[in-house]
């Protein structure tokens, strides 16, 4: 589980008490000082992932920065347990055109897909590989819709999947039914009382089976 990188501290030693991981973005890098990866209250490094800003720019209705992205990666990158290639929000092929665009530049061990709305498996069949994955964005109704159809195109080709702005309970049930490998959200970097809702949620055993 990967939560935003927060400024608070009370709020990170939860998010670490609890088990979170952090997701780092040009937003959060800049807030951080910019200056190298997150370290929890303590000065110890925390361990992290690096989204591409997308969502923050489609949260401002800017385009993509492609040149706060690049300053993010050439800091931190190398660091990251995996980067998510650029993007756009439910952009559909013109995100996937972005992306491809971007994967030759990216030099990294494990680089994550963003799917958008409309994408299917065969869009992307030809650029995944054992080196990346599936990043699950895109609006609420296509995530719900597709979830679990990423989940089965995943465990076929053994890639990762991660499954973008999970809050509730519900949604990491749905989460767990598809077999995802990894979620973010925010609501635990917002609230340090949220750190521990998903991650017991998570521990607690799914008794009713695959949601139909």
């Amino acid at each position: 589980m990967y939560a935003s990188w927060t400024g608070t501290k009370k709020n990170l030693r939860a998010l670490r008490a609890h088990g979170w991981r952090l997701l780092m973005s040009p937003d959060t890098l800049i807030r951080c000082r910019g200056k190298c990866a997150p370290l929890w209250p303590d000065g110890t490094k925390a361990p992290y992932v690096l989204d591409n800003g997308a969502w923050g720019c489609h949260q401002r209705g800017e385009p993509f920065n492609d040149q706060a992205f690049l300053w993010a990666y050439e800091r931190i990158g190398a660091g990251a347990e995996w980067v998510v290639a650029p993007d756009i929000v439910a952009g559909g092929m013109e995100s996937l055109e972005l992306t491809r665009s971007w994967l030759p530049r990216i030099d990294h061990n494990k680089v994550l897909i963003a799917v958008q709305d409309g994408m299917v498996p065969e869009h992307v069949d030809s650029i995944v590989s054992d080196n990346n994955g599936i990043f699950l964005g895109g609006s609420t109704e296509y995530k719900l819709e597709s979830m679990q159809m990423w989940g089965d195109y995943c465990r076929k080709k053994g890639v990762h999947f991660h499954v973008a702005r999970v809050n509730t309970i519900r949604r990491l049930r749905a989460c767990q039914s598809a077999g995802v490998d990894s979620i973010d959200g925010s609501s635990a970097s917002r609230f340090s009382v949220a750190a521990s809702l998903l991650p017991s949620a998570a521990r607690q055993r799914q008794l009713f089976g695959r949601k139909q």
